[in-house]
């Protein structure tokens, strides 16, 4: 089998990353920083200010065949497991390009992965704007469900 992107289309892909990425930090003021990972990996995560979490980092790895992204959403529940993971499966039903999983230390997290023929400014910002408006859309309502004992009233 052979690399889907040799050495050097990788390092060409890796660079217009880096361009779309500074784009859209100067285009989308809750995106409040854009770094790469000092490891081996190429590597980047883009951390964002949110309204029902604090803050969302995407990190994105670009490999020979496919761009992997991923966002830690919460810590494993405390309680109601059943409840949550089989809310946590509904909403895959409606994602395009995403999904959740349970990570490290049983975690959730969602995650996706794309070809890295398909990397491009527009499918960057819909990835990145996607496990945003999940976490978003969805955090509140999970913390509910798998720590419920902490919203109880007179908790």
């Amino acid at each position: 089998m052979t690399d889907a992107y040799d050495s050097a289309a990788l390092a060409e892909l890796e660079a217009r990353v880096d361009g779309w990425l500074a784009e859209l930090q100067g285009a989308h003021d809750h995106i409040v920083a854009v770094e790469r990972s000092d490891d081996d990996a190429i590597r980047w995560y883009v951390r964002m200010r949110g309204d029902e979490k604090d803050f969302t980092a995407v990190w994105l790895t670009l490999g020979q065949r496919t761009l992997k992204y991923e966002t830690y959403v919460m810590p494993a529940p405390e309680e109601q497991h059943a409840e949550l993971y089989e809310h946590l499966l509904r909403r895959n039903d409606r994602l395009v390009g995403a999904h959740f999983s349970i990570g490290f230390e049983d975690a959730i997290f969602l995650r996706g992965e794309m070809p890295v023929s398909h990397v491009a400014f527009a499918e960057l910002d819909r990835v990145i704007g996607t496990l945003y408006a999940q976490v978003e859309l969805c955090f509140q309502a999970l913390l509910r469900i798998g720590f419920a004992s902490r919203f109880a009233p007179g908790s």
